[in-house]
């Protein structure tokens, strides 16, 4: 009588046809099914002792397979999909390196050198605006000038800034906004 391994075996290579089928229905992917198979029948070949599957080899078979592919899809959780790796590519691109970080340390120690160069009222007109980004008429009652005079301070300010950093200015709101300065 040959080892139940070996019948074990010799079912798998008779019942390929119908385990491709049903897998394919539970797992959809091709590709899947082919490794699972492949799989699975490794795993049947070095099986020493199949003890307990007299009762239902063919829902053995079945079991196995579906345990090989739930494996597989752990195993493929583990490695980035495609989307992920551009992402981190992408991502890798826009990191800082030391020469970047240096030169963005310059540029800030320079915009405060220049925030330090502005009066009180300009400099305060200015961090109102752009970083609490506080509307220009609160601001306007806030000092107790009108919105065309924060306006003309912001502007003075942004052209010393603009003007200690090196960059050009782009006028955003009032007459000619997209204009340089």
């Amino acid at each position: 009588m040959p080892a139940p391994s070996a019948s074990l075996l010799g079912l798998f290579m008779e019942s390929q046809p119908e385990l491709r089928r049903r897998l394919k229905r539970r797992l959809g992917s091709d590709d899947l099914v082919n490794d699972v198979m492949q799989e699975t029948y490794l795993r049947v070949e070095r099986m020493g002792d199949a003890s307990g599957v007299e009762r239902n080899p063919a829902g053995y078979l079945f079991r196995m397979a579906l345990n090989v592919a739930a494996d597989q899809r752990q195993i493929d959780s583990r490695y980035l999909s495609g989307e992920e790796i551009d992402e981190l590519l992408h991502s890798a691109d826009d990191a800082l390196d030391p020469a970047r970080i240096v030169h963005a340390r310059l540029e800030v120690a320079a915009l405060e050198r220049a925030l330090e160069e502005l009066s009180p009222r300009r400099q305060a007109i200015l961090i109102a605006a752009r970083v609490d980004e506080a509307p220009l008429h609160e601001i306007a009652v806030r000092f107790g000038i009108s919105v065309r005079m924060v306006g003309k301070e912001l502007k003075k300010a942004l052209e010393h800034c603009g003007e200690r950093l090196d960059r050009r200015v782009v006028q955003r709101f009032g007459p000619g906004a997209g204009n340089e300065s």
